[in-house]
């Protein structure tokens, strides 16, 4: 929402000319911001052309005062940087894990119906839920297992390029 200044007419010939109307007397005395109206277009004392680089001579208007420069300011200290500790890594760890064994919790208290399960000839009646998190469970210690068979793997790779470039070198040592 515009606001319209008291007493303005926007049919007013006497505004329209870039004078100032009667009814802003202040407004003569001090810069407005248009030009013709007491305010300076020209550059401040001691600044240089933009494009050039060259200085710029100023002539300041009677009653206006030059512009300031501005003071630096000073910076704000830079944030401390975090240092990621293993106790916070921890601590996140078991943040995290309790958040999903009450979640898994949740899901087993929820899912207490029976349901008929058969695995290679053994049958039986469990809980919902309790099959399901059997059923992760052994999915994630077969995914354990073949990850500890890869780090093994790659354990012995490195263990076997230490000793070939020892047994180059001459020296072995345990």
């Amino acid at each position: 929402m515009t606001q319209t200044p008291r007493g303005f007419d926007p049919h007013d010939s006497n505004g329209s000319n870039g004078s100032v109307p009667a009814q802003y007397p202040a407004a003569a005395d001090g810069p407005s911001g248009y030009a013709g109206e007491g305010y300076s277009t020209e550059a401040p004392a001691g600044s240089t052309d933009v494009v050039s680089g060259a200085p710029v001579s100023a002539t300041a208007a009677p009653g206006v005062e030059a512009p300031r420069a501005a003071e630096p300011e000073t910076p704000a200290p830079a944030p401390e940087t975090r240092q990621v500790t293993r106790a916070g890594m921890v601590w996140a760890a078991v943040a995290c894990a309790l958040v999903v064994l009450i979640l898994l919790i949740a899901f087993i208290l929820q899912n207490q119906e029976y349901v008929q399960v058969k695995f290679f000839g053994l049958e039986g009646s469990v809980p919902l839920g309790i099959a399901l998190f059997i059923a992760a469970v052994g999915g994630g210690v077969l995914v354990a297992i073949a990850g500890a068979a890869r780090i093994i793997q790659l354990r012995l790779a490195a263990h076997r390029t230490r000793v070939s470039r020892q047994a180059g070198n001459g020296t072995r040592t345990r």
